[in-house]
């Protein structure tokens, strides 16, 4: 579904993403993983449109993506979080959602003006369809709630319920469980794999916690310094001596080679 090929993107001097090479298959669950500075948001921002690589290809469904806006991109099955939450604060649950849904509106910007019938229509079902996606991330409920005044780990749900909106084949989850309790990790967990299983939708997420990313991922990629150092399932990628360096230090590493990795 998702091809990044020798993707490079620099900032000045620095080589943020080095010579990328990965694919994503359709209905999967994959991770991204790395220490800080490693590259992952960087990579993530140039899935998006947010940046252009200086080189290498990204393919989505056949098609590339290089060059074309963020939200052509949100049109084309691509949706995504980010690491801080975005919502909009002085909205509701269901007014957040709704925005989300704002580029599967046909109706034109006359149509609202004038609140002909096809657009109200339209809103009806913007509305419906915004309910069942709060119900579905276990909002169901609070859809007049203002965001802010939502427990943190209710505006983590809230912004995949948004980024569902644009009814995505393929959702970027930017550090979904960060900050979170583990009760709350665990509603996280069992949502992504609900979106694979009941939503079709391919995730591919950034992920710090190492017990989400065993637990969910089908497999998962390692970047270090831009480059991607590692890449398979969870278990080759634990016992990978230089994610082990990576991530601990090479005294560690040399200690590790030869059984446990990261918990």
């Amino acid at each position: 579904m998702l091809s990044i090929q020798q993707v490079t993107k620099v900032f000045g001097g620095l080589t943020a993403v080095d010579s990328v090479d990965l694919e994503i298959a359709e209905r999967s669950i994959s991770s991204l993983i790395g220490p800080n500075g490693a590259g992952k948001t960087t990579l993530f921002n140039c899935l998006t449109g947010l940046h252009r690589p200086e080189a290498g290809e990204i393919l989505f469904s056949g098609r590339s993506l290089i060059g074309l806006r963020p939200d052509e991109i949100t049109d084309r099955g691509v949706a995504r979080t980010y690491q801080n939450i975005r919502l909009f604060g002085r909205m509701t649950a269901l007014e957040n959602v709704l925005v989300g849904q704002h580029l599967r509106l046909q109706a034109s910007h006359w149509s609202a003006v004038l609140r002909t019938s096809r657009q109200q229509a339209e809103e009806r079902a913007a509305r419906e369809f915004g309910r069942e996606l709060l119900d579905f991330v276990g909002l169901g409920g609070r859809e007049e709630v203002v965001s802010t005044n939502l427990p943190y780990g209710d505006q983590r749900l809230l912004e995949v319920a948004r980024a569902l909106g644009s009814r995505p084949l393929l959702l970027l989850l930017d550090e979904p469980a960060a900050g979170m309790n583990p009760s709350e990790t665990d509603r996280m967990m069992d949502l992504v794999h609900r979106l694979r299983d009941e939503k079709g939708v391919t995730v591919f997420l950034i992920e710090h916690d190492m017990k989400v990313v065993m637990s969910i991922s089908e497999s998962v990629a390692v970047l270090d310094y831009g480059e991607k150092i590692a890449e398979g399932t969870p278990e080759e990628v634990r016992s990978n001596a230089r994610v082990i360096e990576a991530y601990l230090g090479p005294e560690v590493a040399v200690q590790e080679a030869a059984g446990n990795a990261i918990q």
